[in-house]
């Protein structure tokens, strides 16, 4: 999971190899833990882990069969493979063929590849300001949805949305908010994302349990707040987060161009 506000990268692996991490300055390490074993192999809970992941920084994720040779130990191939991400600073695309050409990938190699080159984008002037995150911290209490509402009415006023776009962005934060203060505990936060694509709505609290989709009866006085979220959002979700608590959140496909 990328977070682009946090400049981190968040991940989990289920026994595969490290994946490389090529800084901005070009200097290149592999991101060892935490790892779990294949999955299926049995109830084993997967942890995950965050690192750093600023603008001009890339990311490998690799099948052993680019690395791993019968003739040779396979730190040689991970090393190898090390050496040329270091002078590989492109486009994802290019580094793809310049790694596999390092490791001498052909078209009679007699193993699976797969090869997935992530590039953390240095965006300027006005590309810059289609991405653009606001995050609100919320104490609880009966004035937090209010807080919630009025945070994101501003934000989205001020990022040019059209009306109908900020009424769906604002009712996703009340509903979203209002979820956590009866399921969740704090620390409880907000955050508003927009990509050039995507609105995303998203709040965080202390409370590892995942919400669910419930159809709610005639005569129930809550239990509609996910429901809401799921017939108003493009897409929506909650996962847990590394450093404990959940976040759910609600997606938003903008408009195209006039």
């Amino acid at each position: 999971v990328y977070d682009p506000n946090e400049a981190t990268l968040t991940y989990a692996s289920a026994g595969h190899l490290p994946v490389l991490i090529r800084d901005p300055d070009g200097s290149v390490h592999r991101v060892t833990d935490p790892t779990g074993p294949p999955l299926g192999t049995g109830g084993w809970i997967h942890a995950s882990g965050t690192v750093p992941f600023r603008p001009g920084a890339q990311a490998v994720l690799y099948t052993d069969g680019l690395v791993e040779r019968r003739d040779a130990d396979i730190d040689v191939g991970l090393d190898a493979l090390e050496r040329a991400l270091a002078g590989a600073g492109d486009s994802p695309q290019i580094i793809c063929h310049r790694l596999l050409r390092a490791l001498g990938i052909t078209e009679d190699h007699d193993d699976d590849v797969a090869v997935l080159v992530l590039t953390c984008p240095e965006r300027q002037g006005e590309e810059a300001d289609l991405f653009r995150g606001a995050a609100l911290e919320l104490l609880g209490g009966v004035e937090a949805a209010p807080r919630a509402r009025a945070f994101a009415d501003g934000v989205l006023a001020s990022w040019r949305f059209p009306e109908e776009l900020r009424e769906w962005g604002v009712l996703a934060a009340s509903e979203l908010v209002a979820n956590s203060l009866k399921h969740g505990r704090a620390p409880m936060r907000l955050r508003l994302r927009r990509t050039d694509r995507r609105l995303i709505v998203e709040v965080t609290d202390g409370d590892e349990h995942l919400p669910r989709h419930q159809q709610a009866e005639p005569a129930d006085e809550a239990g509609r707040g996910i429901a809401v979220i799921a017939s108003i959002a493009a897409e929506w979700g909650a996962r847990r987060l590394p450093e404990g608590g959940k976040a759910v959140w609600a997606e938003f496909a903008l408009p195209g161009p006039g």
